[in-house]
């Protein structure tokens, strides 16, 4: 891989060809020497190739991943652990490693352990859609979202510029963390949506369905996210989604007492705290963070 350009003279592979994987593909096209795709179902590596979304792909890590100078994993967080047990043995070479996968900490702690000769770096991007698959793929997907890179001790330098070379390639904002903050955060600003989505969802009366809105469709779009993704997630970030969900629950509980009170001015002091902090939640102006 050229030392000056990674991105333009690296072979690529990117390995779960699933919304991430498949949109991080299109994305990348024309960028790279040649990028390459791994999925375990054969009907997604059929569309793949016959959608030209990648030059060469296969069901079998072995027939891919020792060609690539760039291995990036998008899938679950588990089958990221078991990839990492395997690649190893499977890539006889030098290759910079990346993940996508949605909690940090243990992915990190598994990337520690590679031999030296694979230089490892921790990744999540904070977007996507509440249906997978690559059918849903699109190459705009990243476009002005956070990704958030998170190093391991042995990172090297060239790690680092390799995957913020492949952020800034497809749209996004590098912002780097340490992977135990960034599995905190992630709590609370995606896990514990998908779990208040999910809920709500299985809250609300078939009997309103003819009342149903854009309010609730908006509020409630995550409860069905994938759930063999989500479940990795719950697995792997449990006490932080705790957390948040205390949290949560001390202001729900807050708000039950203002009702059953009929505290208006308590209640009103409650919502308009609320009001005021997704403002600051989304007001990108308040955004000091500049990714470093």
């Amino acid at each position: 891989m050229d030392e000056t350009d990674f991105i333009s003279s690296a072979r690529l592979a990117i390995v779960g060809l699933g919304l991430m994987g498949g949109s991080l593909a299109m994305a990348l096209q024309g960028k790279c020497a040649a990028l390459l795709g791994v999925d375990a179902d054969p009907q997604t590596v059929e569309l793949a190739l016959r959608g030209k979304i990648v030059h060469q792909a296969s069901d079998q890590l072995e027939a891919i991943l020792p060609q690539a100078d760039v291995i990036i994993l998008a899938t679950p967080v588990r089958a990221i652990l078991s990839m990492l047990q395997q690649l190893p043995h499977v890539h006889p070479g030098q290759a910079v490693v990346m993940d996508l996968g949605s909690t940090k900490r243990e992915i990190v702690r598994r990337m520690q352990g590679l031999p030296q000769r694979f230089e490892p770096i921790g990744g999540h991007p904070m977007c996507g859609k509440e249906r997978g698959s690559l059918f849903n793929a699109e190459a705009t997907l990243f476009q002005g979202a956070a990704f958030v890179l998170t190093p391991l001790e042995r990172t090297t330098a060239r790690a680092r510029l390799v995957a913020e070379q492949i952020v800034q390639a497809v749209g996004a904002r590098p912002l780097w963390l340490e992977a135990e903050l960034h599995d905190q955060w992630a709590a609370a600003v995606s896990h514990l949506p998908y779990l208040t989505a999910n809920a709500l969802a299985a809250a609300v009366p078939l009997e309103a369905r003819a009342m149903v809105g854009p309010g609730l469709r908006s509020t409630i779009r995550l409860a069905p996210s994938s759930l063999p993704m989500m479940l990795d997630i719950l697995a792997t970030n449990g006490d932080n989604v705790l957390e948040s969900l205390r949290r949560f629950r001390q202001a729900m509980d807050q708000l039950e007492a203002a009702l059953l009170d009929e505290g208006q001015e308590t209640l009103q002091a409650l919502l308009l705290r609320g009001a005021e902090n997704y403002r600051r939640l989304t007001d990108d102006r308040s955004d000091d963070r500049d990714g470093t």
